[in-house]
């Protein structure tokens, strides 16, 4: 048991208080900054929910809280409210990172739509982000480990606003994605493969920005239930990885 229990601090909670839901119908909700501290801590320790702090409460409350919420796209609402822009961003870019889904992770219904896929490491998923200048994620997308990061390339550009640079490597060289890019009146800043006949010219001094979203998968991967999967929902693991990009980069 925790000595200390983690709380979300009054700067953190002044930030996320107004964004959750009220006024809705049933019993009335037990202490929320207490349970959605809980869960933080939960998801950073990478615990069993049954092994979380009597501090916060009986665990299936936690836990409950966390799979409702998650069930309704609360968490996503909240994360969308906090990282919300209506300008026009600068330079974007996009990566995914792989993470090992935990045998704990297998036999919820539904097989590859939960996002795991079987590969030659075994059972994994994938996330797949768009940051922005700074490195901080604006869009968090999940699909099997064995999914092409190409295929979702564009789903991350559809979800942003404007930008006017995208950057990302190699795997993302495509014809149909760079015309995206373009038509959005954006330059991209993607290497060729060696496949090209013609390598198409790139500005390699922007392309050294793009450490920036690996540095924020690290930074997420610190989160040890983002690190490791143990979800068996699709839904609950991105909503895990929505609160640790809220948490680390959007309430401080």
């Amino acid at each position: 048991m925790a000595k200390v229990l983690y709380l979300l601090n009054d700067a953190e909670w002044r930030r996320i208080e107004p964004l959750l839901p009220r006024g809705r119908r049933g019993a009335r909700r037990v202490d929320d900054r207490r349970v959605i501290s809980g869960i933080v801590y939960m998801l950073r320790s990478g615990g069993r929910w049954r092994d979380c702090p009597a501090g916060y409460g009986p665990y299936t409350t936690i836990y409950n809280r966390y799979n409702r919420w998650s069930r309704q796209g609360i968490w996503h609402d909240i994360f969308k409210a906090l990282t919300g822009h209506s300008g026009i961003f600068g330079t974007v870019a996009i990566d995914s990172t792989h993470v090992k889904a935990h045998r704990s992770a297998a036999g919820a219904k539904g097989g590859t739509s939960q996002g795991i896929g079987r590969s030659r490491g075994g059972r994994t998923t994938k996330l797949h982000g768009l940051t922005d200048a700074k490195g901080r994620p604006r869009v968090l997308l999940l699909t099997a480990g064995n999914v092409n990061d190409i295929t979702v390339a564009a789903d991350l550009v559809r979800a942003i606003g404007p930008f006017r640079r995208l950057i990302a490597d190699r795997g993302y060289d495509a014809d149909h994605l760079r015309h995206l890019i373009k038509g959005r009146k954006a330059e991209p800043v993607i290497p060729s493969t060696t496949s090209r006949r013609s390598p198409i010219p790139y500005d390699k001094r922007a392309y050294k920005q793009r450490n920036r979203v690996e540095r924020m998968w690290c930074r997420l991967k610190d989160w040890r239930r983002i690190a490791t999967r143990y979800d068996k929902l699709a839904r609950n693991y991105l909503s895990a990885a929505f609160i640790a990009a809220a948490v680390t980069y959007w309430l401080n």
